[in-house]
């Protein structure tokens, strides 16, 4: 693999931020008619990744918070706000302050959130079976670029 340098490191197609940017939104434009039919976002849908993994799980009987949201999803709570609020709206999850410090937020699952699983389940294989590439191959992939990202 060459290693570019001069004008050939500018050009677009030779960056590989461009790459991950374009097949980044190419995938979440698949996600997007499924989750239409669920009344989520791609980014609402994260969110609910994070809460139906992590509750109801025996060590977080109270919810979990926002910080540890933000921190599954590399978000601050400035982003994560206004789609938790929009959540909530939707009667998918609560919010409310921790008892024991008033400046945390916990955010538990609604019924209705829960119930949401079980329809959302079809959704990640049907977005890696439309895929040209072998659904194995793109696990592999995954995996690597996971390793970039811990790696930052």
């Amino acid at each position: 693999m060459p290693l570019y340098d001069g004008d050939d490191a500018l050009k677009l197609d030779n960056q590989f931020c461009f790459v991950l940017y374009a097949l980044s939104r190419k995938i979440i434009a698949q996600y997007r008619p499924l989750l239409d039919q669920l009344g989520l976002t791609y980014p609402q849908y994260l969110v609910m990744l994070v809460l139906w993994e992590a509750l109801p799980d025996p060590e977080r009987p109270q919810g979990v918070t926002l910080k540890f949201i933000g921190e599954r999803l590399m978000l601050d709570s400035g982003t994560l706000t206004p789609l938790l609020k929009r959540l909530e709206g939707n009667g998918l999850l609560h919010r409310e302050r921790a008892k024991h410090d008033e400046r945390e937020v916990l955010i538990r699952l609604s019924l209705d959130g829960i119930q949401l699983k079980e329809r959302t389940r079809h959704v990640p294989l049907q977005v890696l079976c439309s895929s040209a590439v072998a659904p194995e191959k793109l696990i592999e992939l995954k995996d690597e670029l996971r390793l970039l990202l811990d790696e930052s």
